[in-house]
């Protein structure tokens, strides 16, 4: 059975804040907190209920407390939003609250929340919780996510000196967890997982064609532009017929491609106008 001790430290790194932060908000010296973390001494029962509202728990849950299934759960949570990501994002973001309900604070949840808010209509809680997430997480894989979507938000919103710093936060990474769990795990978990990055990396390479194109159209490589163009189109309609896995995801890779799809014909269509007046 976990000693009160070990589900307040367990609290805590869940969490991702310090013995201070604990001490300051109970009135007591990170000192205190340590040794109740080391089972020296025991909290004083009148702070059992403070301790509780700090952790966002019933009293009972802190004394049953178990980290794994908190993280379990978490896992549930995320997973069930993340089907709901593209096509309704608001039920996305609704599950993701209710999760918060629960775990209030937890940088997973809070992760995945900033894929389900729009850059444009509410760019300040998008930059607010992405600069809570860079400055407290101890979790490298949200933290440099948050900076992305912080770098992606000052762009969207033309604070384009602001890019530049921010992407420099995030170090070169050429692989995936989600890669390497289709690769080096079997059955199931390998499947779900090239699922998931299936979608990913076709969203990924249709975009980068898109800006080579663009890019090469800007400097007057007109044929180099059109290519990068047609390529990308290929890629879209070669997810036509494309089957849906509902434990993954509820829209095709096909269907979340279309917006892309209108974009870049414009784009071709352009280009080829103004090759012909030429």
């Amino acid at each position: 059975m976990i000693k009160i001790g070990e589900k307040i430290k367990a609290l805590r790194k869940q969490k991702n804040i310090s013995q201070d932060v604990l001490a300051n908000y109970l009135g007591v010296s990170f000192q205190a907190v340590s040794k109740w973390e080391n089972e020296s001494t025991l909290p004083d029962v009148m702070m059992i209920p403070a301790i509780a509202s700090f952790f966002g728990v019933s009293t009972d849950e802190l004394f049953d407390f178990n980290l794994y299934e908190v993280e379990k759960e978490v896992e549930k949570i995320c997973y069930e939003a993340y089907k709901y990501r593209v096509d309704d994002p608001l039920a996305s973001e609704r599950i993701l609250r209710d999760g918060l309900q629960r775990f209030p604070g937890n940088d997973i949840i809070l992760n995945n929340l900033l894929y389900t808010l729009d850059f444009n209509t509410r760019a300040d809680e998008v930059i607010t919780l992405c600069k809570t997430l860079i400055e407290s997480t101890k979790d490298d894989s949200v933290k440099y996510d948050a900076c992305r979507f912080l770098a992606t938000c000052y762009k969207e919103n033309g604070q384009n000196d602001l890019v530049k710093p921010t992407l420099e936060m995030i170090p070169e990474i050429y692989f995936t967890k989600l890669e390497l769990v289709a690769s080096l795990l079997s059955g199931e978990d390998s499947y779900i997982a090239a699922q998931k990055q299936k979608c990913i990396s076709a969203d990924t390479l249709v975009e980068m064609l898109k800006i080579s194109g663009e890019y090469l159209a800007s400097i007057g490589e007109n044929e180099k532009a059109k290519k990068q163009f047609d390529i990308a189109l290929k890629v879209i309609e070669s997810f036509e017929g494309d089957f849906v896995v509902e434990d993954v995801i509820k829209t095709n890779v096909y269907d979340v491609l279309q917006k892309q799809k209108s974009d870049i014909q414009k784009l071709f269509e352009n280009i080829t106008t103004t090759t012909t007046q030429v």
